[in-house]
């Protein structure tokens, strides 16, 4: 599901950056990976993720994608020339991810899961594209948290078949997603490290 306005003014603000630096860092803390991985970021928006990825984690090669065109369009304007060198930018559907099975190291998700209605087909699709012992970073809400009596009427969610705490957690190991590491407030959502079995 596309961004409204007013999710594209939250994901495209600076604070937001400052917000992705410390998630990075921990997402590093918790489970280092190698320089020159292979690696996908879903729902890249403007593009500060995958340049935070770029610095942080040293990948041969960043895949980018994002299911709205002027995401995409936002990325490569606000990525550089050096980067754009190293990045594929492209516009995608989480749930039919266009590369071969097993064949990324590592794949990046900042708050993109709960937007996509078929949640569950984005997971399998993640753990189809993973090698064994890949990993999933990953932030993510919690209805309650986007779904409130304030917020549902400013931002633009799937309405059913939202998944909670529970729900992720047995969604991840339904499809060989082991959560390695968690930071969690229950109401509000999670940072996460998942690897394939």
């Amino acid at each position: 599901m596309k961004l409204n306005w007013a999710e594209r003014w939250v994901v495209n603000n600076p604070l937001r950056v400052f917000q992705q630096q410390i998630e990075i860092a921990w997402f590093k803390r918790m489970m280092p990976l190698a320089p020159g991985k292979t690696v996908l970021e879903m729902g890249c928006g403007r593009g500060a993720g995958a340049k935070l990825i770029l610095r942080t984690f040293q990948p041969a090669g960043l895949h980018v994608q994002d299911l709205d065109i002027k995401m995409i369009v936002k990325a490569k304007q606000y990525l550089g020339g050096v980067e754009l060198k190293k990045i594929s930018l492209s516009v995608g559907d989480a749930a039919g991810l266009p590369f071969q099975a097993d064949s990324l190291d590592a794949i990046f998700g900042f708050g993109f899961l709960h937007h996509v209605p078929d949640w569950r087909s984005s997971l399998a699709e993640i753990s189809r594209v993973l090698k064994t012992g890949g990993l999933y970073y990953f932030e993510e809400l919690y209805p309650e948290l986007y779904q409130n009596v304030i917020t549902k009427h400013i931002l633009l969610h799937p309405e059913h078949d939202r998944f909670s705490s529970y729900d992720l957690r047995k969604g991840l190991d339904n499809k060989s997603l082991i959560l390695k590491h968690a930071f969690e407030l229950r109401k509000m959502g999670i940072l996460g490290v998942a690897a394939k079995l």
